[in-house]
């Protein structure tokens, strides 16, 4: 009984400790949108979160580290999503590594579009020292993904491709965080998922 108890013991504390970090990081995501890495103070997020600095410091160390958190949970929710529209799109049927690729870049484009606020301050606005190195590291990380998607071989010719791919999707989010509307957003997604089909020189599916 007493092992029992340590369990839901353990299980409880485990679902608080990460309800705070989800609370921590959603509030955050919401300041740091507002004001900038810059001019947000740990105060205005624990604030918004309902929390203690305490609990802050004690969950992610400071104000640099909670950036990084949110910063990996936003790109977690894009990963999430277009795996998800890949695998469905799998289920369904579709087996060509391209027509799977622009499946993928449309749920980049509405992720984007859904998640804007932060999109636009990862994009453009300012972050910890050494953010922008973690940026670039992920981009990279993203290039070799697509290029496992599109099943493209290791050739100079097929690096440039994705990378050309992968830097035209990153310009259409550009252009979709500066939307005023959604029907504006979804005008720019069909005309990035044209372009990169011609850009790659794909049949319509």
């Amino acid at each position: 009984m007493r092992a029992s108890g340590q369990s839901q013991g353990s299980a409880w504390q485990w679902s608080r400790t990460a309800d705070t970090r989800r609370t921590l990081i959603a509030a955050a995501g919401e300041v740091f949108a507002q004001r900038g890495f810059a001019e947000c103070s740990v105060a205005d997020v624990v604030e918004r979160a309902g929390l203690s600095v305490g609990s802050l410091y004690h969950h992610y160390g400071g104000k640099s580290e909670l950036f990084l958190a949110v910063w990996e949970d936003h790109q977690a929710a894009y990963e999430e999503q277009a795996a998800t529209a890949v695998a469905l799109a799998r289920r369904d049927g579709t087996t060509s590594p391209a027509e799977l690729f622009l499946v993928g870049a449309r749920a980049y484009l509405e992720t984007t579009w859904e998640r804007r606020a932060l999109a636009r301050l990862f994009l453009d606005g300012d972050g910890p020292p050494g953010f922008f190195l973690v940026r670039s590291r992920r981009r990279n990380d993203w290039v070799r993904q697509n290029a496992v998607l599109l099943a493209v071989g290791t050739g100079p010719a097929d690096r440039l491709l994705v990378s050309i791919l992968t830097a035209a999707m990153g310009e259409a989010g550009r252009q979709i965080i500066g939307c005023e509307t959604e029907d504006q957003a979804v005008a720019v997604t069909e005309s990035a998922l044209a372009i990169i089909r011609r850009l790659s020189d794909l049949p319509e599916g």
